[in-house]
């Protein structure tokens, strides 16, 4: 029997330490409900649920952003909507013009109102706004460079990629006026591409959704090569993915008189208010295609939202797995390492009184 070292006690305090390590990490994981605490606890795990974490707080706050997008969409659809009742007083107000029985003093009352109309679309496309960023002036679509002033885009469609067009306008002298002979397209354009020319008007078109129209000066029409430049800049991009380049481009035209190509209707004469009829007609074509794409739209970033959050839900379960400790299991093991403790409290007891013993050999 030895004194110096109390070598029962000494494994009895090792064993007691173990099980008070365990019970405060039981402890810990009880009052934080998380299996992994430290990167000491599970150090694979601790790696995998922190990128988790990340990934579904982007996944989270790309659904806001598509609900943001859905708001934007709301907005322009909104104020399309107004410009479409607008038009169809237009056109309720050029077929009362258009009628035989008018006075030219009538239809000069009539075109007061035209005035007033036309006026009110380019405020609500100059005005209508979400987050300080106009909506319907152009700056949400394609940049457009053209590089002859005496040509003007007016709309291309989304079939029309960012690339260079170069065309050819051949015009002649008819007259006192000069006239469109020929259109030759050059470069960029679908190889089924052909074109209408109405007056100094240009539209180039395929048998998909390519379209291209063009407006020339009357009274000065290029002889040149024109080089239309459609660049992939400008339009909203809405980050709807947890991850770099998850993005969609949301795209809305100009909705102007200019581009509705109603700015210079005039109902003063019957004539005029047949012409404006038929302008009229096209320009609520071009609003309610506007319209048909941003509802499209809308219902793509539904459909992107209703992703994000079921993906949300799956990852949110995966990293529950991973991260969140079983209660249940847990106290099962608290209730023992506890136990285990008290007992090894006792035995270490027991274990410092046994060198007491070896003074009855030394008494005897």
């Amino acid at each position: 029997m030895r004194i110096n070292n109390n070598i029962p006690a000494l494994k009895a305090n090792s064993l007691l330490r173990k099980n008070n390590n365990h019970l405060s990490k039981s402890l810990e994981k009880l009052s934080s409900g998380l299996k992994i605490n430290h990167a000491a606890d599970n150090a694979a795990g601790m790696a995998i649920t922190h990128k988790m974490r990340t990934q579904i707080g982007g996944v989270n706050q790309a659904s806001n952003n598509a609900a943001n997008g859905i708001s934007v969409i709301q907005t322009a659809e909104g104020a399309l909507s107004e410009i479409g009742a607008i038009l169809t007083r237009m056109r309720e107000l050029a077929v009362q013009a258009a009628n035989g029985t008018n006075t030219d003093d009538d239809r000069a009352t009539i075109n007061n109102e035209i005035v007033q109309l036309k006026e009110e679309i380019q405020r609500i496309s100059d005005t209508t706004e979400f987050n300080t960023k106009s909506l319907l002036n152009g700056d949400i679509d394609n940049k457009i460079y053209v590089n002859d002033t005496k040509v003007n885009v007016l709309s291309i469609t989304e079939g029309v990629s960012a690339k260079d067009y170069e065309i050819e306008i051949i015009s002649s002298q008819v007259g006192d006026t000069t006239e469109i002979t020929n259109v030759e397209l050059l470069e960029g354009f679908p190889e089924d591409a052909r074109y209408i020319v109405e007056g100094s008007k240009i539209t180039i078109t395929d048998d998909k959704s390519f379209k291209i129209r063009i407006d020339t000066n009357p009274k000065e029409l290029p002889n040149d090569t024109i080089k239309i430049s459609v660049l992939d800049a400008g339009p909203m991009k809405l980050q709807i993915g947890a991850n770099e380049h998850q993005d969609i481009s949301i795209r809305i035209p100009e909705i102007s008189p200019r581009t509705l190509e109603i700015a210079n209707i005039d109902l003063s004469t019957s004539d005029g208010a047949q012409e404006a009829i038929k302008l009229i007609d096209n320009a609520v074509t071009m609003v309610t295609d506007v319209r048909t794409r941003l509802g499209a739209y809308q219902n793509r970033l539904e459909q992107s939202i209703n992703n994000l959050d079921t993906t949300s839900l799956n990852m949110t379960e995966a990293l529950s797995r991973i991260a969140d400790v079983d209660m249940a299991a847990e106290m099962s093991e608290y209730t023992s390492k506890n136990v285990l403790s008290q007992a090894n409290t006792a035995i270490l007891a027991q274990a410092n009184e046994r060198p007491q013993t070896i003074l009855t050999l030394l008494q005897g």
